[in-house]
């Protein structure tokens, strides 16, 4: 009966550790951003800076975008330690079957991709679908999806190219140099910014789409916002402030935008970073 408490006890703990960081950085937008009236009509910018530390070199501002990252990331930790607790040889509950699905999903989607010998990239490639996909559908929460910063997007970017690097040097330094001058040495120039571009299109793929379907929603939706005010704001009292024409367009574009979008993306940078790697890594890595 202890044992059930103590165990009941860390699922709660768990389930805060989900909750608790999205819900901070909620709290973190509500009492940082001010009130906008109608009348300054509709403005999109990048992540809202909350403070700078000063820095030798450079300031470094701690923007929204980062908040909010290291909010999903801390979600997700919770999300893996509650389906992982209490977890058996055979399996006696839902969490820990679809822990095992989950698993089960990746390792399939990586052999099939990269090959038996790739399988550990597994945790890796999980990790990447889970941050991307729940960074872009933090945007349902109302908090500034990380995905649409290109700064968030590059970091992921640049692990990833760090990674083919270090697989493409497995064959050697020589090998690795005598690459860039295939087939032949005057292809060289572009050897070497199509390696450099590899990083810059798969961040600029990713950030490209997602930033483009939250201006389009953006639009979309202070548009109809303004209709709604022009057509009905003759409307008594608080009637007429009600933007009655918002309902449900908005909704119908976020199931694509947020959700069918996000999602998309997330898989398409899972993929890509798969192919890079395995085609990468020389035939006896």
């Amino acid at each position: 009966m202890q044992s059930k408490r103590r165990a009941r006890a860390v699922d709660i703990l768990l389930i805060l550790l989900i909750v608790l960081p999205l819900a901070g950085a909620m709290t973190l937008k509500v009492l940082t951003t001010p009130d906008a009236p109608l009348s300054e009509g509709v403005q999109i910018s990048g992540a809202q800076i909350y403070f700078t530390i000063p820095m030798p070199i450079q300031d470094l501002p701690i923007t929204a975008a980062q908040v909010n990252s290291w909010a999903v990331i801390l979600s997700i930790l919770g999300v893996c330690l509650y389906l992982t607790h209490g977890i058996k040889v055979i399996p006696d509950s839902k969490r820990q079957l679809a822990a095992e699905w989950i698993v089960d999903t990746v390792n399939r989607l990586v052999r099939s991709n990269m090959g038996e010998k790739f399988i550990g990239f597994a945790p890796f490639v999980a990790g990447i679908l889970a941050l991307s996909a729940l960074s872009s559908l933090s945007s349902l929460l109302g908090l500034f999806a990380p995905t649409s910063d290109v700064n968030i997007i590059l970091g992921w970017a640049i692990l990833v190219f760090i990674l083919i690097t270090h697989y493409k040097l497995k064959g050697g330094l020589w090998a690795y140099i005598k690459g860039f001058f295939s087939p032949i040495p005057v292809f060289a120039p572009l050897n070497i910014i199509g390696e450099i571009a590899t990083p810059i299109s798969m961040s600029f793929r990713h950030y490209g789409n997602v930033m483009s379907g939250m201006v389009i929603s953006t639009l979309i939706a202070f548009a109809l916002r303004s209709l709604s005010q022009t057509v009905l704001g003759w409307l008594p009292g608080t009637l007429g402030k009600i933007p009655f024409l918002q309902v449900g367009l908005p909704a119908v574009l976020s199931l694509y935008f947020d959700i069918f979008s996000g999602c998309m993306q997330a898989f398409i940078f899972a993929m890509l970073t798969m192919m890079f790697i395995a085609t990468a890594a020389p035939e006896d890595a």
